[in-house]
């Protein structure tokens, strides 16, 4: 069920992260930038996750 990403695949998401909100973090330094982008994937990935198992409750 839980599905992990590969280092490739959060790279493409983190570049896609960075890209939609490149005007929101353009005043971050890029090392600020990469945490949050990376932090953004990791939230995005647990909250896939829950809802994954909320579903497969309630779908059994």
């Amino acid at each position: 069920m839980e599905k992990v990403l590969s280092l490739q695949e959060r790279k493409r998401l983190q570049k896609i992260m960075m890209a939609t909100f490149k005007d929101e973090i353009q005043a971050l330094t890029p090392e600020l930038r990469y945490i949050l982008t990376d932090d953004m994937v990791t939230a995005f990935q647990n909250r896939l996750d829950v809802f994954q198992r909320i579903q497969t409750k309630r779908n059994p």
